[in-house]
């Protein structure tokens, strides 16, 4: 049986002229640490071919810091190296107040797109996210300012993050450009995206799909031990066994085949990776050349929802 095709060519983000490699490197936990550490992982990141570095201006408070931290690391990597910028398509997510919790006002994001363009010391983001739906947010509202920051040249292009399908369509209503991309939470364990409609949006409107989670916060990482103490802990011994299996096979980790999973979907799912170690970033940009078939595949999903397909 043929193999399902994965390959390390960069992806198209939705209809835009912006691409990406096949896995980009998420800034969550990239904060705390002083500036030589923080570059040597953008280096890394770059020498392996990954070229999108995902952000948001709330990033840093997680770790004990503030608000805007990892930003702020990333543009001091920059300042030292200014010609890093030409390799890289620079993502980064507004919309989140502390203590409110969420504002996309015209107003908010406005100052968000600014400040964030500040600690990253550069002069345009490539991708602008909302991070997550402002119920009292108008789309409308939100289109217009977004509508103004593209054509300012502050931002290139929009996504949407944790948005519902309903919640991307009431925005995409309203703007005069297509929304580039939707970045969900998936992985071969918490894979509802494949059945509540947004990666069927995805393949419907061609929106590149930028997943969070992609190897379930570290879940798939555990130890057999360690995944049975768990909240459904047999299924996911299952899935990890299941995992390895292939990873045995093809002389690969657990985590490449994890994130091949999510790469052969037609989509053209990019997982965003958050490891902070420098060999695990070569690790997972190994999943490019894993082999799976289609029955391969769906064995890791009927071994991560514990019942056969009907």
């Amino acid at each position: 049986m043929s193999a399902l095709n994965i390959d390390n060519k960069p992806r198209p983000l939705g209809r835009t002229d912006l691409s990406s490699f096949p896995i980009a490197y998420g800034c969550w936990r990239f904060a705390g640490t002083d500036v030589r550490t923080a570059r040597e992982k953008v280096d890394a990141a770059l020498e392996y071919g990954i070229t999108m570095f995902d952000h948001a201006d709330v990033y840093g408070c997680d770790g004990g810091g503030e608000f805007g931290d990892a930003e702020t690391l990333f543009g001091e990597v920059l300042a030292e190296e200014p010609r890093l910028r030409e390799r890289m398509t620079i993502a980064t997510k507004g919309g989140i107040a502390l203590g409110v919790p969420y504002d996309s006002s015209p107003e908010y994001l406005r100052s968000a797109v600014e400040a964030s363009l500040s600690r990253l010391q550069i002069e345009v983001i490539d991708l602008y996210q909302i991070h997550r739906p402002d119920f009292l947010g108008h789309p409308e509202q939100v289109a217009e300012v977004l509508t103004e920051l593209r054509d300012e040249g502050k931002i290139r292009e929009v996504g949407v993050s944790n948005y519902s399908t309903s919640q991307f369509n009431a925005l995409q209503a309203w703007l005069p450009f297509p929304i580039a991309t939707h970045q969900p939470e998936f992985s071969c364990w918490n894979h509802g995206a494949l059945r509540d409609g947004i990666l069927d949006q995805c393949l419907e409107n061609r929106v590149t799909p930028l997943v969070w989670s992609p190897l379930a916060g570290g879940r798939l990482g555990l130890s057999i031990e360690e995944a049975r103490a768990q909240e459904g802990g047999e299924r996911l011994v299952n899935l990890l066994n299941e995992l390895d299996a292939i990873a045995s096979r093809q002389g690969v980790t657990r985590s490449a085949v994890a994130l091949a999973w999510i790469l052969a979907h037609p989509a053209g799912i990019i997982p965003i990776i958050g490891t902070q170690r420098v060999s695990r970033i070569e690790e997972s940009v190994a999943a490019v050349n894993v082999e799976l078939t289609r029955t391969e595949w769906n064995q890791i999903l009927v071994a991560a929802q514990g019942e056969p397909l009907p």
